[in-house]
């Protein structure tokens, strides 16, 4: 017990009453005031400040044993100076940081000092940032102090800094409640709960010995304090050397440290970041999983529980919970043990004999009795009063309004308002006479008044939600000023302009000029305050809505009395009110319950407050006011101004009503308030805090001393309990506390109880945190045209445990969290719209903003412009912080400061930060009297409008609810699967193309040369080839005779020229065009074999020379044949930049080729001959080349023209490149086969002319035509707006039968059904778009030639391509999993065309080789006689693709020899026949078996996440992903301003992790066009994921999630 004793009696010393605060001389007080204020002027340095404090404070201090004096003056052991005035400690201007101590508590600051020494600085990335990003558009660099102001309802900060072993449970019962409070406070007022451990003059040295002993002790713990058991971080972003689970640092208990030390010091020592997350899986360490057999259990309920086939109704359901991990309930959270709360009730109502029957009864009597007493006095913003209003005045003004309102406005010779009609009063706070005649005016004409405020401009913050409430309310008139009226934004008529979702409004100007004084008979009708609407007040909710609140005449004439009787109001009271008199306390106090008791009103606008903080102290001193209504911050900010006023005197005030005491915040103002303003005659017992909402208006006050109430109470309270709703008086030294003050007792008449927060509103427990409920009747009434929410708030029915209903009286649920403690003193917590629910546990967004705030140094934010708020993201509310960086803050300090913040809310609410985002000075949307409007800054978040200047996101900390990573199971083996398969009556994956046995006319030609000489000689003037220029004329055409001329020569010169050798290779570097396709020939009569590469880019020398280069080494050609204009490239300067021109092989031109006959034209002995060539970069950025031999060459031409039906009556239009793939073989090789004439538009015309393909399609009638994706996107984007230019210049796409995209990857589904959509007009039939799948080992594996007409019933063509919608979530399991189109996580896939004639596919699994059942996931492997014979060489990778030509199942059918594609894809047998009767076989590509990402164990495919990230904001152009060090990596293209680039940070992480369950582990924002992509539109991920690593990027911002 000594032990507990002597730590009590330290608490004693440490929280000095305010009698002892104030022993400290008062010229030293005075000195150490100036001090301050010099240190927040910047007069003086922080070091100096240190110096002359220590000198002054030196006598006083004792020196503690045990600790180093040096401590001593680094520390700042606190002394009641430091409450004496907490002034800033920064050196700035005054005007920038009136506020900035707003939330300023030195114990909170400490707290937050000690949680972050648990941490050493560790290296974080710095999120990199391009320069011109930097330039912040701050309005004005130093800001006036409502801009720094905090939100209306914040209070100051004060909260007791302590370590932490345990915490008492809060027992039942009342009377063990009074000894944890009084051992807490010591029975003090208001105490101070800035600590001091100063021993005081005058016989205080016994405490002192006491302490000693415990200091002593600590000494030597102060440095190295470890808290808390913070196990090392895993290597996430592979910057630590540490292994994934570091060992947990041994924790030594501490134990009362003193709060007077600041624990900076001992800064050094903090070290690695919690990061609570496994790494980038996102697991939790250390997680118990249960024993294997109980899952599988678990494992076989659930398949009896689920059908095979989930029944519709179900698809619609989103079944996260069975994914999700669910946060189970901590066993050792606290929990409530008290007894149930018994419904506490206010001093009954008195009866005074001679109060009014009603508030215009009561204006009536004061009017006309007593006409000369003051009412009201206005001050200008010079704070001189501007007028006085009388009663008598006030009474004759409001009837004449009255008058003027019911006889003088009419339409139509119909009244405009007829009593009961709502009546918008829109009056600057500044003026607060004409308000107060405007509201007597409506209630003396039984109109029903509803104050809002000015709108300012069009876009006011929330002002689009008060016109919806005037809407709703059926408001037709708005009651101004004409100051106020000429200030509106007008339209330009001149009248006053429609606000965004206004109603149409008559505006009148209440002035004297335009009311008429009434005929001697009138007389306004004065009836009993009755249960008819009085007035309506707006409140906006959480979200953002504006609810309008009515207040029946009973309800406010009862809340008159009831205030009157609580405050102990007397007749002719002066009052001063710095409140907005227009809504809550201002105008209950101000403008209602003056009138009742014929007081004097001193109104103190907001706008003098800023000029003037000391104003309203000033006033009281003036008129001698006995009260004064404030808000915490007004208090504040008094004290920052105080220095200048030696003279004022405080001593008459009774009552010093603080409005906003619901703020548990509130408490640090109070008392620092009080410190200072003591010795001007203050006194402690006046500061009276009270909590009200708008639903129940005053709920709870503290009564003046003179009616002998019980001592005002404290409470220090675990935060931790309090997340867990549950109260534990926090008798140990303990961080994460929340001091509390009570807001007095209950109002007279009124019955409060507490009730549980969600669900049944049942009673809370003594020991537990609820939503405090009033029944009276001065509450609200109801929220006016909203009954059913109406019935939620204002008609609550608590009841018991047990179910039983605790009265017959409706309740109205308050808003305000908090419980009832010892002596029946009501204390708040909290309120509802601050309440942010994390994982089950509760956070109050004020109590994060305090915390933030005590987060040293404050100078690169500003105070009071932080909004905290929690957004939705996967199941879970995720908390987000944003706050306004000071313009001269450098990257690297509020960088530094962010990454402290999060420290700190981790450590004292044991929460992780979401999102913390700084954005410029002055750009946070402002509510209407200072503060930051939270619900629009939160919908700016949400949208990506909020333009942040800097983002932090630690999504890696907080989201704790993945889906367990996947654990791979055993594979079963293949011959199970056929037998499972057979079982289950599925048919084994595989399709097949027509036989192609039967041969036809030119099918005996097995060489294509051989077919070009024949058609030569039969049809020699048959037009083979037309190739057209950007402006639609033709450029080039070729015969059958003049291409085997052409061709000729070029075999000659390369023969006699280059005197090469059969079998040579010969690199043909032309653009597109006829000579690429005759010197494609030429090659084959000379025996050599081709390969055709694409020209370098002039312009892009750089990039694109390296790749022709390497092609040219790597195929071992021995010639370049090409057009002088390359050649002279080549050779250029520009290009021996990039690469060694010295090393070109032999370069010929075959511009001016001799006209000479070759001799003879080689014959290749064999037809398994190597014939051409193929190079193509993979998406996945490796280079390869294919060998095609003779055989499989027309074996291609073949399957193509039996598919597509070519002959040569026929015309086809080809927009591809010519140099790989199904583009080379239709370009180059086809017609010759065929015979049918091509029509050649090259993609890169395009680019100068977009409608040059379309409109070629259209003018020669193409019932065929082949594009790539990248050419349907540039017709879809460039084209999109012009349909009816196009139409007009007589572009008919009515001809087409089928449009085929030529790709090697998944149908774009969306991008294909744009382009059918934009061009329906232009008559493309909606089925003739389709799409064919190639890849490396066979170019074409299908090919969807759509007829339309009669020839689809006869032809051989097959039937519309087929759309699946598939399982997202099954798909990343590798399975399909079929769902209805619309349900959630359903992925649209388009049948990827026909298989081609002799081409045969099976589905097999990937690691076991196997085949794969109908519908199952597995690579897509093909047979067939044109597939490519095997790579010439893999550029770097050879061996790892030695089976991808000539691989055998390993089961089944073990004979056929298979090519495999490297895709992944699914075979479903579909309803539908082909022409032979047979059902058709769609096969469905879903994407790159390469490109794939293995994250969390499961796979992903790159293009699903990209496109849910474009989806996320209309500014993303373009998205790539790919992973890093386990990591993921999402590059976008920004479209819009750089401004907007941070906003994209949060929407990218949020879409991911909501559609996908991925943690994002960088983003990066780069200009447009820096994602690469080849020439068939698909993105080389793996080229940027090099340029990433190599910084090549130029990014605009990269963003490091932590």
């Amino acid at each position: 017990m000594a032990e507990r004793n002597s730590t009590g009696l330290l608490m004693m010393m440490l929280e000095p009453t305010p009698a002892i605060a104030m022993t400290l001389p008062a010229e030293v007080r005075e000195k150490l005031a100036e001090l301050e204020l010099e240190l927040s002027e910047g007069d003086i340095t922080q070091k100096g400040y240190e110096k002359k404090r220590g000198k002054l404070l030196a006598p006083y201090i004792p020196q503690i044993q045990g600790v180093d004096p040096s401590l001593q003056t680094d520390n700042r052991i606190q002394t009641s100076s430091q409450a004496v005035l907490p002034g800033s400690k920064q050196n700035k201007s005054r005007a920038a940081n009136s506020r900035d101590e707003r939330f300023r508590s030195d114990l909170h600051t400490e707290a937050v000092q000690a949680a972050l020494a648990k941490y050493k600085e560790r290296k974080m990335p710095m999120p990199s940032k391009r320069r011109s990003v930097l330039v912040q558009s701050s309005v004005e660099a130093c800001t006036p102090p409502d801009t720094s102001s905090a939100s209306e309802d914040e209070g100051s900060l004060r909260r007791q800094g302590r370590l932490h072993t345990t915490s008492t449970p809060y027992q039942g019962s009342h009377s063990t409640v009074e000894h944890w409070f009084n051992r807490v406070i010591q029975g003090s007022s208001t105490s101070s709960s800035a600590s001091s451990t100063s021993s005081h003059p005058g016989g205080r040295a016994a405490h002192a010995a006491n302490a000693n002993a415990a200091v002593t002790a600590l000494a030597d713990l102060m440095a190295h304090t470890q808290l808390d058991n913070h196990s090392a971080p895993p290597d996430v972003t592979g910057l630590s050397e540490r292994s994934l689970h570091g060992e947990s640092p041994q924790v030594g208990s501490v134990r009362g440290v003193p709060r007077g030390f600041n624990h900076a010091s001992a800064m050094e020592t903090a070290d690695e970041f919690d990061w609570r997350a496994d790494g980038a899986l996102g697991v939790t360490p250390g997680v118990p999983v249960n024993s294997r057999v109980s899952s599988k259990i678990q494992q076989l309920l659930n398949t009896l529980k689920r059908p095979k086939r989930p029944p519709l109704r179900e698809f619609f359901v989103d079944d996260c919970e069975e994914l999700l991990d669910v946060q189970q309930p901590d066993p050792n959270q606290p929990r409530a043990e008290g007894q149930q709360m018994s419904p506490l009730g206010g001093d009954p109502l008195g009866v005074g004999t001679n109060w009014p029957p009603s508030l215009p009864a009561a204006l009536h009597r004061w009017g006309t009795t007593q006409p000369k007493s003051p009412c009201l006095t206005a001050l200008d913003n010079a704070g001189k009063p501007v007028y006085t209003l009388t009663y008598g005045k006030l009474w004759t003004r409001s009837v004449k309004l009255a008058y003027t309102l019911l006889n003088k406005l009419s339409t139509r010779n119909e009244p405009l308002l007829m009593p009961g009609d709502r009546v918008a009063l829109v009056f600057p706070n500044n003026d607060p006479v004409m308000f107060m005649v405007a509201f007597y005016g409506c209630l003396l004409a039984e109109l029903v008044p509803v104050p809002i405020e000015v709108p300012l401009t069009r876009k006011d913050a929330g002002s689009q939600q008060i016109g919806f409430l005037l809407g709703s309310c059926g408001v037709t008139l708005a009651l101004t000023t004409d100051a106020c009226q000429k200030g509106l934004p007008k339209a330009q008529t001149g009248e006053v302009a429609t606000f965004k979702g206004w109603p149409r409004l008559l505006w009148f100007v209440t002035d004297g000029k335009h009311v008429v004084k009434p005929p001697k008979d009138w007389h306004p009708l004065i009836r009993e305050a009755s249960d008819d609407i009085a007035y309506i007040e707006y409140k906006t909710s959480k979200e953002g809505s504006t609810m309008g609140i009515t207040v029946s005449h009973s309800a406010m004439l009862a809340h008159c009395h009831a205030l009157t009787q609580a405050c102990g109001y007397t007749e002719a009271e002066t009052i001063t009110n710095v409140l907005d008199f227009k809504r809550d306390s201002g105008l209950w106090h101000g403008v209602l319950t003056s009138v009742m008791n014929r007081m004097h009103v001193i109104s103190i606008p907001y706008s003098l407050m800023k000029v003037n903080p000391l104003s309203w102290i000033q006033k009281v001193h003036t008129y001698k006011a006995r009260v004064a209504v404030v808000k915490s911050r007004d208090m504040h900010w008094s004290l920052l101004a105080q220095r200048d006023q030696r003279d004022v005197s405080l001593s008459s005030l009774r009552m010093l009503i603080v409005a906003d005491g619901a703020n548990p915040w509130s408490i640090s103002s109070c008392d620092a308030f009080l410190n200072v303003f003591q010795a001007r005659g203050l006194r402690p017992e006046v500061i009276c805090p009270c909590a009200s909402s708008a639903e129940a208006m005053t709920v709870a006050l503290r009564r003046p001393p003179e009616m002998g109430v019980p001592p005002p109470g404290k409470a220090v309270l675990s935060m931790g309990g309090l997340s867990h709703s549950v109260i534990r008086v926090d008798t140990e030294e303990k961080l994460s506390v929340l001091s509390v003050q009570d807001v007095g007792q209950v109002m007279p008449g009124a019955l409060v109880c507490v009730v549980r927060v969600e669900g049944t509103p049942y009673l809370c427990q003594t020991d537990e945190v609820g939503e405090i409920c009033v029944s009276s009747a001065s509450t609200g009434v109801a929220y006016y045209g909203l009954p059913g929410m109406t019935k939620n708030i204002f008609e609550t029915i608590p009841v018991t445990l047990s179910g039983a209903p605790i009265s017959d009286r409706p309740f109205t649920r308050t808003s305000l969290l908090g419980f009832i403690g010892p002596d029946d003193l009501v204390f708040v917590v909290g309120k509802m719209d601050g309440l942010m629910v994390v994982s089950g546990r509760r956070h109050n967004a004020d109590d994060v903003v305090a915390t933030a705030l005590a987060v040293e140094p404050m100078k690169f934010v500003y105070r009071g412009r932080i909004a905290v708020f929690s957004v939705s993201v996967l199941h879970d509310e995720r908390i987000v912080v944003v706050a306004e960086q000071r313009p001269d803050a450098s990257e690297e300090d509020s960088f530094q400061w962010m990454s402290r913040v999060l420290q700190a809310i981790d450590s004292i609410h044991q929460v992780g930060l979401y999102c913390l985002a700084l954005v410029p000075a002055n750009t946070l949307p402002k509510a209407p009297l200072g503060g930051i409007h939270i619900s629009e800054t939160k919908q700016r978040f949400l949208d990506g409008a909020l333009h942040p200047c800097n983002v932090l996101m630690c999504p890696h900390t907080c989201v704790t609810n993945l889906p367990k990573p996947r654990q791979k199971q055993p594979e079963v083996g293949p011959a199970s699967m056929i037998v499972g398969n057979l079982v289950a009556g599925k048919r084994i994956a595989q399709a097949c193309g027509r036989d192609v046995s039967q041969l036809e006319d030119n099918d005996q030609f097995l060489y294509m040369q051989d077919v070009l000489q024949w058609r030569a000689q039969a049809t020699p003037d048959h037009p083979l080839f037309l190739v057209l220029n950007a402006k639609g004329a033709v450029a080039s055409t070729a015969s059958c005779l003049q291409l085997h001329k052409r061709a000729e020569r070029v075999a000659v010169a390369l023969m006699e020229k280059g005197r090469l050798n059969t079998g040579d290779h010969v690199a043909l570097v032309y653009p597109p065009g006829i000579d690429l396709i005759a010197t494609f020939y030429g090659c084959l009569y000379a025996g050599c074999v081709p390969v055709t590469v694409r020209p370098p880019h002039p312009q892009n020398l750089a990039t694109t020379l390296p790749t022709v280069k390497m092609i040219v080494e790597v195929s071992k050609s021995v010639c370049i044949l090409t057009t002088q204009a390359i050649m002279k490239l080549l050779r250029s300067k520009e290009a021996a930049a990039a690469v060694d021109v010295k090393s070109w092989p032999m370069v010929l031109d075959t511009d001016d080729l001799p006209r000479k006959k070759s001799p003879q034209i080689y014959k290749p002995p064999t037809p398994e001959m190597l014939a051409y060539l193929d190079f193509s970069v993979s998406t996945t950025g490796i280079l390869a080349g294919v060998k095609m031999s003779h055989a499989a060459t027309s074996a291609l031409c073949r399957s193509i023209k039996l598919q597509c039906e070519l002959y040569p009556s026929r015309q086809i239009a080809i927009c591809l490149d010519p140099y790989c793939g199904l583009g080379f073989a239709l370009w180059c090789l086809c017609s010759v086969y065929s015979g049918h004439q091509s029509i050649l538009v090259p993609p890169l015309e395009l680019e100068s002319s977009v409608s040059l393909w379309l409109s070629a399609v259209s003018q020669y009638k193409v019932r065929v035509t082949f594009c790539s994706y990248s050419v349907m996107e540039m017709c879809t984007k460039g084209l999109g707006s012009q349909t009816e230019a196009l139409r007009l210049r007589n572009v008919n796409l009515s001809c087409v039968r089928t449009c085929m995209v030529v790709a090697e990857e998944r149908p774009r589904i969306t991008l294909t059904q744009s382009f059918s959509k934009i061009f329906k007009d232009l008559g493309l039939s909606p089925r003739a778009v389709s799409s064919t799948f190639g890849c490396r080992v066979n170019v074409a594996v299908c090919l969807q030639p759509n007829r339309l007409g009669k020839l689809a019933e006869q032809g051989t063509a097959g039937p519309d391509p087929t759309t699946v919608y598939l399982d997202m979530r099954a798909l990343r399991h590798d399975r399909v999993r079929l769902v209805e189109r619309g349900s959630p996580h359903s992925l649209p896939l388009m049948e990827s065309g026909k298989i081609l004639p002799g081409v045969k596919v099976i589905i097999a699994n990937t690691e076991t080789k196997g085949p794969l059942g109908d519908s199952h996931l597995g690579e897509i492997w093909v047979s067939s006689p044109h597939n490519a014979t095997g790579y010439y060489t893999v550029y770097g990778e050879e061996a790892l693709h030695a089976d991808h030509f000539s691989t055998k199942l390993s089961f089944g059918d073990t004979q056929t020899v298979w090519a495999r594609t490297g895709y992944l894809g699914f075979l479903r047998r579909t309803e539908l026949t082909d022409a032979s009767g047979e059902r058709h076989d769609a096969l469905y590509v879903v994407g790159s078996l390469d490109e794939t990402l293995e994250l969390r164990g499961m796979r992903y495919h790159p293009i699903d996440i990209e496109t849910s990230v474009i989806r996320s904001h209309k500014s993303i152009a373009e998205c790539a992903v790919f992973t890093w060090t386990n990591l993921l990596v999402v590059v976008v293209e920004l479209e819009g301003s750089e401004q907007e680039a941070l906003d994209l940070v949060a929407l990218v992480t949020n879409v991911v992790l909501e559609e996908h369950y991925l943690i994002v582990g960088v983003v990066v924002v780069v200009d447009p066009g820096v994602i690469p992509i080849n020439s068939r539109g698909e993105k080389q991920r793996m080229h940027l994921r090099d340029g990433f690593l190599a910084d090549q990027l130029d990014p605009i911002y990269v963003a490091y999630n932590m």
